[in-house]
């Protein structure tokens, strides 16, 4: 197999608003503490190139994914198909998402950004050369902890003492999954690192760009390992959060480099570990699928909406107020779905699957936030022999929420599909680990 990696950046100007948190933070970007990347891999088996892409944004909408490939394929060819745009989720850079109020979008920005995206993709192209693709796992412990069925956010003296770990690791990723890919004389073209944790060491009261502590991590290791480009692959991270949250910004910038480094000693273990694997060859797969959603009346949607505007419009109401600025989210959504009715659009709108089978390791891609349970179910009856979940791929279109936290509703469940204008999901655990599992099929042959 040929190789070949890159990386463009993609950081924008100060001044720009950064993406996640809350409603209408107003957090613009004051510093840059590291730049933002778009980092490439190619591999080639005889005449065949398939394209992974890994961007240091909190998502990518699905027009600008859609351009990204347009770019790639009139430059080299390569079908969009072929090509998987993947996002780390850092909450430290700008909005590229449909996501209201989380973030101002900066239109010039996003007009350049997927031509900076595809610069990676075309350069890491051009590079293919013979290479051997490694594989290991690594202990990665002491990052994450699930939000949902553990304690968030704790005290951050006892989360940076080296022997921290949640009340409840199972509910997180325990181990890095570390692919190594060397040319001639053991020379590290590249690498990649997955892992499910949300990047939100910084957050609500931080202001400056950089790709959280993964990007740190892979930057640090980039310098370590001079002329190498590492990605980071996103896992699972919908229910699990960084150990470090909700901190003020001196803390959070203090424990950035230490959860970086705790991520990067991992990677670093895993590539040292690392194994030659067997040459299987290259396949992939993509479906469109249309997953069922709950539905409301237009009538239902007015009665909503009238409920919000009631908040928004009461005596004495401020948009200081969480609930305010929280209730225009919802009011702009709410009229949005009602004008797609009136339009005759669907509001069931498919996601795309996307799936890379590189010898015996099968991505799984998909355009969601997935929780722990779903990629744990896809994994325990998955045909290949290293099946990696990956999230936020080819989209955001929200969270896939497992079926107890679907059941209880609540932000990852109801909140988030209204900031994207779309309805909750009606059965996103079954339906998405099927879908998931049909296509490893596929891929496993």
């Amino acid at each position: 197999m040929r190789f070949g990696f890159a990386k463009s950046d993609i950081t924008p100007r100060l001044g720009v608003e950064l993406s996640g948190f809350g409603p209408f933070l107003h957090r613009y970007a004051r510093a840059v503490r590291d730049r933002l990347w778009a980092r490439a891999m190619a591999v080639a088996d005889g005449e065949r190139i398939l394209i992974l892409i890994s961007c240091d944004l909190v998502g990518l909408s699905t027009k600008r994914i859609e351009r990204v490939r347009q770019i790639i394929q009139s430059q080299t060819g390569i079908p969009a198909q072929d090509i998987m745009v993947h996002c780390t989720h850092t909450h430290s850079g700008p909005n590229a998402t449909e996501l209201t109020g989380w973030g101002e979008p900066d239109l010039p920005y996003l007009e350049v950004l997927p031509g900076r995206i595809a610069e990676a993709a075309v350069a890491a192209k051009d590079r293919l050369t013979e290479g051997v693709l490694s594989y290991a796992t690594a202990p990665c412990e002491g990052i994450g902890l699930n939000r949902e069925y553990d304690r968030d956010a704790p005290p951050l003296d006892e989360v940076l003492r080296d022997d921290w770990r949640p009340a409840k690791p199972e509910l997180t990723d325990t181990v890095c999954h570390v692919l190594k890919v060397e040319a001639a004389a053991k020379r590290l073209l590249g690498f990649a690192a997955y892992f499910g944790c949300h990047p939100v060491v910084c957050c609500q009261e931080t202001h400056a760009i950089h790709g959280d502590y993964a990007g740190v991590a892979m930057g640090g290791l980039e310098r370590e390992f001079p002329g190498s480009v590492g990605l980071f692959l996103q896992g699972a991270q919908g229910d699990v959060n960084s150990c470090v949250v909700h901190k003020p910004e001196p803390e959070s910038l203090l424990a950035l480099d230490v959860i970086a480094a705790r991520f990067a000693n991992s990677v670093r273990q895993g590539l040292a570990a690392a194994e030659p694997l067997a040459q299987g060859g290259l396949r992939s797969a993509q479906k469109q699928i249309r997953f069922s959603r709950t539905r409301k009346s237009a009538d239902e949607l007015r009665k909503m909406l009238a409920e919000q505007e009631g908040f928004l419009h009461a005596a004495g109401a401020s948009d200081t107020a969480f609930e305010v600025r929280m209730a225009a989210v919802h009011a702009v959504a709410f009229r949005k779905l009602l004008q797609r009715m009136r339009n005759g659009e669907d509001l069931c709108p498919p996601s795309e699957l996307q799936g890379f089978r590189i010898g015996p390791v099968a991505l799984l891609g998909a355009p969601f936030e997935i929780f722990q349970t779903i990629k744990n179910d896809v994994v325990g009856a998955a045909r290949s022999r290293v099946p990696l979940v990956l999230g936020l791929t080819n989209g955001c279109h929200g969270y896939a929420p497992d079926r107890t936290a679907a059941g209880r509703g609540g932000y990852a469940a109801d909140t988030v599909p209204i900031i994207l204008g779309q309805m909750p999901f009606a059965n996103i655990h079954d339906e998405l680990v099927e879908a998931l599992l049909d296509m490893d099929a596929e891929l496993a042959g």
